[in-house]
């Protein structure tokens, strides 16, 4: 956390999204404390969700405090797969509705927007039943944007052919409340999840994607995620100054 910190100060970068993961093992009020110090501002905090564990109301309730801490407007929900032994994805989705309703108060009183991430199909079974932007916008609908919005990730939604008319209503919606430029590698590494190379290193049309939340009306920060092996492999600064060089060439 301190050499991710340092390194953004010095390469200019004065916003990060950070992990729950992280930030746990650095300390909560060490990471606000280190952060706030840099003059850094954090855009979200990844993640909370994961609906189908029993555990889910207590645990995504110390992720929102946790983003308040953090002085993240933001809180990245991942919805969870099915639950064990279930094959009634209707029923998982509508309880990821269910369960947002019951964070929403909390959410609101700590001033921390809940913000449904869609992935890619083929996590459905096990990390995320809701697939697609048009989905998450359905279950966000019956609450206010300020408490509940959408992500738009790149690499999970580049395949759907909607996303572009999905992205525009979560801008008449004032939905969009985070917005992830990642690319999609071909083919994927065994670890299907690192499979996000540099921008421009794959197919997704990055550019696109930024300009139609442009003109949707989206003004907040562009989250660049660099998930490989081989790149993590790498010196942290250098993989920061790749990741500055790619978003200049193919996202701004």
């Amino acid at each position: 956390m301190a050499d991710l910190v340092a390194g953004c100060v010095a390469a200019g970068v004065g916003q990060v999204g950070l992990w729950r993961e992280q930030v746990t093992e650095y300390g909560l009020e060490k990471t606000a404390m280190l952060v706030e110090d840099a003059g850094l501002a954090v855009t979200s905090l990844c993640r909370g969700g994961f609906f189908n564990r029993d555990d889910w109301y207590d645990e995504n309730r110390r992720a929102i405090d946790e983003a308040a801490a953090l002085g993240a407007p933001v809180l990245v929900l991942v919805s969870g797969g099915l639950p064990a032994g279930s094959r009634d994805i209707d029923g998982a989705r509508a309880h990821v509705g269910d369960a947002i309703g019951e964070l929403v108060p909390h959410a609101l009183e700590a001033g921390v927007q809940l913000a449904i991430e869609p992935l890619h199909p083929m996590f459905a079974s096990d990390r995320c039943v809701v697939s697609s932007l048009g989905q998450a916008l359905d279950i966000a609908a019956p609450f206010p944007p300020v408490a509940v919005g959408a992500v738009v990730d790149t690499y999970h939604v580049w395949w759907d052919d909607q996303v572009w008319a999905q992205i525009e209503r979560a801008g008449l919606e004032g939905r969009i409340a985070c917005f992830q430029a990642a690319d999609w590698i071909t083919p994927l590494p065994e670890g299907v999840l690192l499979g996000r190379g540099l921008p421009g290193e794959g197919c997704v049309e990055l550019r696109r994607f930024r300009e139609a939340v442009d003109a949707a009306g989206y003004t907040g920060p562009v989250e660049v995620e660099v998930f490989h092996a081989d790149l993590w492999a790498r010196p942290g600064a250098e993989i920061l100054a790749a990741t500055v060089a790619a978003y200049d060439a193919h996202v701004a």
